[in-house]
């Protein structure tokens, strides 16, 4: 009997193209795939994740498969970018020449080398006027990308999206990097992957875009990702063309999902539909056993803004909530108590209803008319958004506007009692050094005892010398009429510590 590993074969690599926004990564892929996405993209960004294959005739004649993720730029979308690097194979990282490395050129950098797969360098838009490929060298090598040529080992193609300069040599490449790596599957194995996107239609209903990385599904049989299942009787390559099979390396799209399955769930290939409601089940069970949620207590101190999310896919949910925990801090806690995906419904609008702050954010998605009137018949606010940076603008001001405001105080001056002249409960007259800050006449005053607080109150006028003042400065011996319920005359070396009331 063969062995397992006797039954593998070759199988195509799975690329990630990663790197800054604007950078030209969908741009490299139209010229690819001969297809247009980035006039349709909103803003035009990136902010799906999807998969493509194509089929390039390397530098030997030979006609080879490739696929391609095709990752959003924009930083806030690193949990998409970290999926994608987790089911490729190889990445292509995409440094402008007239722009250089940029923080997300590292953010990328750090997903590619956090999924321990190698990758080769795209030095893009070389036919802007002011490229400069020596200077984009030196940029990755001052950021620790070590090229060949320049004391390293990873590869680099400079290259025109518009023209096509460079293309077919990337292509090559990745394939020579895809043989070092003896990339195998095996055709004999129930497939197994992971899934890149979901999202619900109102027609077809819910569907996912999945990656196998080994073995073979075929229709009749049924597809279990987390604690949704589907059976296998639509399935889609990437060009949306209905399929029979697919095996390892492909990007296909399965309709009819039980639920929205998580983006990045690794999804296995069973026989029958009661063996998937099976494997569902027990995967619901090891949910609760290694459930990770956040918790959050209304007691730990920190104002809480609840927010119900909405989205066109799974993935872009993923994207807002990694933008909403970096608003969070020691004063503000963001608790996402819904989210889903589809157009924001009654359902939520009734949900949202039941806490007045509750902000119902939708993303890529509409409002149902009913759900508009309901909402303003309740109060419950909606915003929606198809930009993510727009959305991240936005939610600083939504929270700064509904977060009780902290007041504190701040010192305007500080100084230490020399002598009493007089004294009363309500009225004193005190010789004062001022060591810090100023004193202004009006400012509010706090009196103490070492660390003990004596009494508050204002400073009623100031001398300056024999001269009455405004202001005295740090450095300066004043006299100081202040009134301030003391129950006790002020000592040498008591202080007075003027300040304001700030609101944060």
């Amino acid at each position: 009997m063969p062995s397992k590993e006797n039954k593998r074969i070759v199988r195509p690599p799975v690329v990630t193209v990663m790197g800054h926004i604007d950078h030209g990564k969908s741009t490299l892929l139209d010229y690819i795939r001969k297809s247009k996405v980035t006039e349709t993209e909103a803003g035009g960004i990136t902010q799906h994740l999807s998969a493509y294959e194509v089929e390039h005739t390397d530098s030997s004649g030979a006609k080879r498969l490739i696929t391609f993720l095709d990752t959003p730029g924009h930083e806030a979308f690193q949990h998409l970018r970290s999926r994608g690097s987790n089911v490729a194979d190889l990445a292509i990282l995409v440094v402008a020449a007239d722009d250089g490395v940029k923080p997300q050129t590292l953010e990328a950098l750090k997903a590619i080398n956090e999924a321990g797969i190698p990758f080769l360098v795209a030095i893009s838009k070389i036919d802007k006027s002011n490229a400069d490929i020596e200077k984009t060298k030196n940029s990755l090598l001052e950021h620790g990308i070590y090229l060949e040529g320049m004391g390293g080992d990873v590869p680099y193609v400079p290259i025109d999206s518009k023209s096509g300069t460079g293309i077919s040599d990337l292509l090559d490449l990745l394939l020579l990097a895809a043989d070092l790596e003896e990339l195998t599957g095996d055709i004999t194995i129930p497939a197994t992957g992971s899934v890149i996107e979901s999202h619900c239609d109102a027609k077809r209903g819910i569907s996912a875009t999945l990656i196998i990385t080994d073995g073979k599904l075929t229709t009749g049989e049924y597809i279990v990702a987390g604690t949704a299942y589907a059976p296998l009787r639509i399935v889609e390559n990437f060009l949306g063309k209905k399929i029979k099979e697919a095996q390892f390396s492909s990007p296909i799209v399965v309709v009819g999902f039980s639920d929205n399955p998580p983006v990045g769930e690794t999804f296995s290939v069973v026989k029958n539909k009661k063996e998937a409601i099976e494997l569902t089940k027990k995967n619901a069970e090891l949910a609760k056993t290694h459930n990770h949620m956040e918790t959050f207590s209304e007691d730990d101190g920190r104002f809480c803004l609840p927010v119900i999310l909405k989205s066109d896919v799974v993935g872009s949910i993923d994207a807002i909530k990694h933008e909403l925990r970096k608003k969070e801090g020691e004063r503000t806690h963001i608790h996402v108590i819904h989210e889903g995906v589809g157009s924001i419904a009654e359902g939520d609008i009734k949900y949202a209803s039941g806490n007045k702050k509750t902000i119902i954010i939708g993303f890529n998605v509409g409002t149902d008319a009913a759900a508009k009137e309901l909402a303003e018949r309740m109060g419950v606010e909606i915003a929606t958004f198809s930009i993510i940076y727009d959305l991240a603008d936005w939610l600083d001001g939504a929270i700064e506007t509904r977060r009780p405001k902290v007041k504190s105080e701040k010192e305007l001056g500080f100084g230490k009692i020399l002598k009493s002249f007089s004294f009363t409960k309500k009225t004193q007259t005190v010789g004062c050094r001022v060591e810090r800050g100023e004193f202004t006449s009006g400012d509010k005053i706090v009196v103490r005892h070492g660390e003990e607080e004596i009494g508050r109150g204002k400073i009623v006028s100031l001398k300056s010398g024999a001269t009455d003042a405004s202001k005295i400065l740090s450095g300066n011996d004043c006299g100081l009429v202040m009134e301030v319920s003391l129950e006790h005359e002020p000592v040498y070396n008591d202080t007075i510590t003027s300040y304001i009331i700030t609101e944060e």
